[in-house]
């Protein structure tokens, strides 16, 4: 019951297909939040977002550290909706200016 190899391969590339496709919809949707909730208009640093992001990712998966090696963004969970946008330091530009 072995597969021939180009058939592994055509089975490899519709994966690799609908994995982008899936991609693609993630962030289209996740882009559409952001920009309504103004992320659009903020400057900031695509790493700092990053770490925002993960952050809020970590809160929603039930607060558990993630494996990522990424430093800890703070302990326990925050409650305050919007005060994942606000991280500390945010000295790039005033709320709300581009």
């Amino acid at each position: 019951m072995k597969k021939p190899s180009s058939k592994i391969r055509e089975e490899i590339a519709r994966l690799q297909d609908q994995l982008k496709q899936a991609e693609t919809r993630e962030a289209e949707r996740i882009g559409r939040i952001a920009l309504k909730a103004g992320l659009g208009e903020i400057e900031i640093d695509e790493a700092e977002l990053q770490a925002a992001f993960e952050e809020i990712a970590k809160r929603f998966r039930g607060g558990k550290a993630a494996a990522t090696g990424r430093k800890n963004a703070g302990e326990g969970r925050s409650v305050s909706e919007p005060s994942a946008t606000q991280s500390p330091g945010t000295d790039a530009g005033g709320p709300g200016e581009a």
